[in-house]
Formats: structure tokens, sequence, C-alpha cells
């Protein structure tokens, strides 16, 4: 493989890499500031939040079997979707009852202060009296936090233990990523190094462009001096073979002369 295919290569890998990066930053951005805002502050855009997970207790753990579920472990710094519970009471009647064991939901509970939780659903009931009992755990049983179990009751009216909505999906790469861009570093570094990598790339092209222009200048004056150069030496020859063509033999006169006078004295 020669090096201008590897440097071309190497130049489009640059490109997606950086296209790619500034995408993630210019969706952070449209979060922040198109999306509507839970209570706790999450981005919330077309019914759908975007959590990062920051505990271990929906992690793998060999004493949980989740194989049959559409949700498996959920590992830290993972993002979650989150299909938000409707406001209306019969489309969140509705969306109760569609639950099934093994749901994952994220909700608020309160501890000694209100805090938000993604766990698994392990019971669901519903009551006489209208509404629903659902009891969560988390997974790993390993952590502090997977062996506490949460009950929330669906009837009690603006209750402080309640849930926000279903996960639906999870993305562990995005979720690092949008960690990171949430710290005070990943914050600058989102906005000056994208900076930076543009502004280094359009003074890469134009030195590039200088350098052709300036070697594209010098190849022609290169050029015209040897064109010049050529003339010179044509026109050099041209006068030499003029000079050839019109010069006289000065021997002959003087035989002529010489035999004139060798005459005369003869007489």
């Amino acid at each position: 493989m020669d090096k201008a295919r590897v440097k071309r290569i190497g130049n489009i890998v640059l490109n997606v890499l950086l296209y790619i990066f500034l995408a993630i930053c210019i969706f952070s951005v449209f979060l922040t500031i198109f999306s509507k805002k839970d209570s706790d502050g999450a981005a919330e855009i077309f019914g759908y939040q975007m959590r990062v997970v920051t505990s271990d207790s929906m992690a793998a753990c060999e004493h949980t079997d989740v194989s049959g579920f559409e949700i498996k472990d959920i590992p830290v710094r993972s993002m979650v979707f989150v299909k938000v519970m409707p406001d209306d009471p019969a489309e969140a009647d509705a969306f109760y009852r569609n639950l099934e064991l093994g749901d994952v939901l994220t909700f608020r509970y309160v501890y000694t202060t209100q805090v938000t939780i993604t766990h698994r659903i392990t019971a669901i009931t519903e009551k006489d009296t209208g509404g629903f009992i659902i009891e969560l755990a988390g997974d790993n049983k390993n952590s502090e936090d997977g062996q506490l179990i949460q009950v929330i009751d669906t009837s009690i009216p603006n209750n402080t233990n309640y849930v926000i909505g279903k996960v639906t999906g999870q993305a562990y790469l995005l979720g690092v990523i949008m960690s990171f861009l949430m710290t005070p570093v990943g914050i600058v570094l989102a906005i000056i190094v994208p900076c930076f990598i543009i502004i280094l790339l359009e003074v890469v092209k134009i030195v590039k462009i200088l350098t052709a222009d300036k070697k594209k200048r010098e190849q022609e004056e290169k050029e015209k001096k040897e064109n010049e150069l050529e003339e010179l030496r044509r026109k050099l020859a041209e006068l030499e073979k003029g000079n050839e063509d019109h010069s006289v033999p000065e021997t002959e006169p003087q035989i002529e002369c010489n035999e004139e006078n060798e005459e005369a004295d003869a007489e």
C-alpha cells in the first residue's frame, strides 16, 4: 500500500471521527436547549428521557437470571432510554396494565431524600380500589442498592414515590461519552477540542494551498527560464550559421595579386 493511499485513508478516518464527535456535541447541546426538563433535570424529547445509570445495582449478577427479559443487565454509566409515562389518567392506566414482570422502570423514590432509581419489576398487583402495587429491586444482589426493595402505590395522589417511565433500551458507549461530557472538563473539551481540530485542519489546508501555489510558481518560473535559455541558444545557433554563410576566404585574392605581379616582372 503506497503512502498516498495510507494518507488518504487516514484523512477519511480522522474526518469520520471528528464528525461523530461533533454530532455528539451538537446532540448534547440540542438536548440542553430544546428538551423539556423533569423535576430532577433529566432531558425529555419526543416522549423519551435519556438518563445515565450511576449505580451498579443493575449490573450483571450470577444470582439473577435475566436471560428471558427484554432488558438485560445495565452496567454503570450506561445510558438508558426511558419511555415516559403519559400524563392522561386513562393512558397512564393503560401504561400500568401493559407492564410485566421483568420490565425495568425508572422512578422517583424517597428514603431520607428523593432519588431517581432504575430497577426491575419483581411483582405487580392490581388493587381492588384502583391502581397498582409495584415492587421493584435491582439485579445485582452483591450491591448494597440491589438488596433493597422499593414499593410504589400508584393509587396515592401526589405520591412522592412515582414512576417516571419504562426503560426500552440502553447504550453503554453513549452513556460513557455523555457522562464525560457532563463533567466540567468534558464541557470544556466539548467546546475547545472541536474548535481546535477545525482550526488545525483549516490551517493545514491553507498551508497545503500556499505550498502548492509556491511550487507551481517556482515550476512556472523554472520552465520560463528554460524556455528563454532555449530561445537564446536557438538564436545563437542561427547567428553562428549566418556568419558562416557570409564569410569570404582571404587567401585567394592574395594569390591572384601575386600572379599579376609575376607577369609584370616577366615583361
